[in-house]
């Protein structure tokens, strides 16, 4: 038997707006299922249960009184630890903020709940966001929602495995180097990186800096593009969120759902391992050649092909500890000692480029991306494997290397993502079945520069195309088998970094 807070967000919201099914009803499914296995994997944390209760009990009134309501009405939503949440507990994952309680929603969460969504809690994150190992001194590791011992990603690893798990219908994410995307990827759901602007973000401390963004989670790709809906928008304190003078030109709810309907058989696919440059893992790349040979039937050409990232791995680097840097140099500076092995790795990297660094960097950048519009004359979409490794023990901080080549640096095993992330071309995290370890396998689907509506059209299709698949559809955890298990919070090495 189905429960509530196992519907999709597309049809748990049809319910309630039918009388069906009770925005209380829903809640306390999510509840229930939080209880039952969040000890298992840490992905929620701070709660506002009666707050969430009393704006449960308000959406359920407005529905029976027949008031107009929003997309979002009574559907319960995770917002990740990075994200200011009005009256609730926001750490950032760190012990600089570990009692923090934020006077003001930020933007999104605004945006997230005048929708109708109910915000539930916090989800886990690394400290600051800094890494793909979901892991703080604050509240602790997050488990892989197929096996807790193993890394869920990040940084947004903690709204992924509650995702994974039913825990919340939709749930927040930012990504900088793909941490909407590579948790997505080990834990079977969607996860998407929008265009940046789309969904503004007032907080980005380089006002024009593309590496930053937010976005949402969901567990299908309609879902994803419903909670897109809702959050994209404008804001004049994000010179991102571009507009024309008294004319939005992002952000048009109708746009994103439903999701637009594509042929794929009328496109023209690319796919590449790793752009002629990452190091991957054999088993990804073991798995993607059979999604790509699944693809041959669906698309009217797949061809081996990849834009030129020459200098990648560099410009990212610096650019990212420019931004690093600027957040969070003063805070390393001042308390040191509760600051985490990232933070000052981050902060001691940052200071030893010059500007010169910078100059070069910001050319290969540019470089890329006009790469990337000459590829895309060619192609209509690109696909990669999302990450470069199969999970790994998240008391592996991150990957020294991978098949026994060394990596440059903690984050260079999320070099597919973050060639992207250079450009600022959207990308979507797809589950598409499970890797020969028995762990899900995310597909990258990267559109054309401004082709959001575009390629969560092709991921819907995909998906679609997938459905029910025993080796291509998406893959759910053993939810018994979370139930059953020990907490996590009882593994070696839980609390900080050791």
């Amino acid at each position: 038997m189905t429960e509530p807070c196992e519907l999709p967000a597309v049809a748990a919201r049809r319910l309630i707006g039918r009388k069906k099914l009770s925005p209380v009803e829903l809640l306390e499914s999510c509840l229930a299922r939080i209880g039952a296995v969040n000890h298992a994997v840490n992905a929620m944390t701070a709660m506002d249960v009666e707050g969430a209760r009393a704006a449960a009990r308000a959406a359920e009134a407005a529905v029976m009184k027949g008031e107009r309501l929003g997309p979002l009405h009574g559907l319960p939503l995770g917002i990740k630890d990075l994200e200011a949440t009005k009256g609730l507990r926001t750490t950032w994952g760190s012990l600089l903020f570990k009692d923090h309680v934020p006077a003001e929603d930020e933007g999104m969460v605004r945006r997230l709940r005048e929708a109708g969504g109910i915000v539930l809690g916090k989800t886990n994150v690394p400290e600051f966001g800094l890494g793909a190992n979901t892991r703080n001194a604050v509240y602790g590791a997050t488990g892989n929602a197929f096996d807790p011992a193993f890394n869920a990603a990040g940084s947004s690893g903690g709204s992924a495995v509650a995702l994974a798990c039913d825990m919340v219908p939709l749930a927040s994410g930012s990504d900088t180097g793909g941490s909407l995307r590579n948790p997505a990827a080990f834990n079977g759901i969607v996860g998407y990186r929008p265009s940046a602007g789309l969904v503004p973000n007032e907080r980005r401390g380089h006002g024009w800096n593309v590496l930053s963004v937010l976005g949402p989670m969901a567990r299908d790709v309609p879902d994803l593009c419903l909670m897109l809906s809702a959050m994209a928008g404008d804001d004049a304190d994000d010179p991102l969120a571009y507009t024309l003078h008294a004319r939005t030109v992002r952000g048009e709810p109708a746009l994103y759902f439903p999701p637009r309907q594509i042929d794929l058989s009328t496109l023209r696919l690319a796919a590449t391992e790793d752009f002629n440059s990452a190091l991957v893992e054999g088993v990804v790349r073991r798995k993607f050649r059979r999604i790509v040979e699944a693809c041959g039937a669906l698309f009217t050409r797949v061809e081996t092909a990849s834009p030129d990232v020459t200098g990648g791995d560099e410009a990212f680097e610096v650019l990212r500890a420019s931004g690093v840097l600027a957040a969070h140099g003063e805070r390393v500076k001042r308390h040191p000692e509760l600051c985490g092995p990232n933070m000052h790795a981050n902060v001691e990297e940052g200071l030893r480029y010059s500007l010169a660094d910078q100059a070069r960097a910001a050319t290969l950048q540019t470089n890329i991306y006009r790469a990337f519009q000459r590829f895309f004359a060619r192609h209509d979409v690109l696909i990669t494997p999302a990450i470069t490794t199969s999970p790994r023990p998240w008391r592996e901080l991150y990957p020294a290397e991978i098949d026994g080549q060394r990596t440059r640096s903690y984050f260079h095993w999320l070099a597919l993502a973050y060639y992207v992330t250079l450009t600022g071309h959207p990308a979507v995290s797809l589950p598409v079945g499970r890797d020969e370890k028995g762990f899900p396998f995310g597909l990258q689907i990267v559109g054309p520069r401004g082709g959001d509506a575009f390629v969560l059209g092709v991921a819907a299709a995909l998906e679609e195309a997938f459905a029910g698949d025993a080796e291509f559809g998406r893959p759910k955890p053993d939810l018994a088998a979370l139930k059953a298990a020990g907490p996590i919070s009882a593994m070696e090495g839980f609390l900080g970094f050791g």
